[in-house]
């Protein structure tokens, strides 16, 4: 599956309609940033169950407030609408390969758990 540019107009519907999701944060002017696109393009090549997103912290900074990011590049993982993983700094593809890997495998029963106890409060 190819990248997907994520923007204040997608980036919840993205979110909300797909279960797995993996989004860096990058800058054009972020030389580390730029070196990881190639990886990151790779892993979601190798990965096309999972859907890939970049958000621009210039031209769309209010997603990169919203999850305080507040240094770039940064990798979030989003399973069933929830971040389970934030990374900041430069990684590379085994580095990559093993949060995804994680990711994976990560139990979200109490995840799930949480979600269905504060709908509850909510009623």
């Amino acid at each position: 599956m190819a990248v997907v540019a994520l923007n204040k107009e997608n980036f919840k519907e993205t979110i909300e309609k797909n279960d797995f999701v993996i989004i860096d944060f990058w800058a054009p002017w972020c030389d580390p940033c730029v070196a990881f696109t190639p990886t990151f393009e790779a892993a979601a090549a190798k990965n096309t169950d999972i859907v890939f997103g970049l958000v621009n912290t210039e031209t769309d900074p209010e997603i990169g407030d919203y999850f305080e990011v507040n240094q770039i590049p940064g990798v979030l993982v989003v399973r069933e609408q929830a971040g389970i993983h934030a990374q900041v700094g430069e990684i590379g593809a085994p580095a990559l390969d093993e949060i995804i890997k994680w990711a994976r495998e990560f139990d979200m029963m109490p995840v799930r758990e949480y979600y269905k106890q504060e709908a509850s409060k909510a009623n």
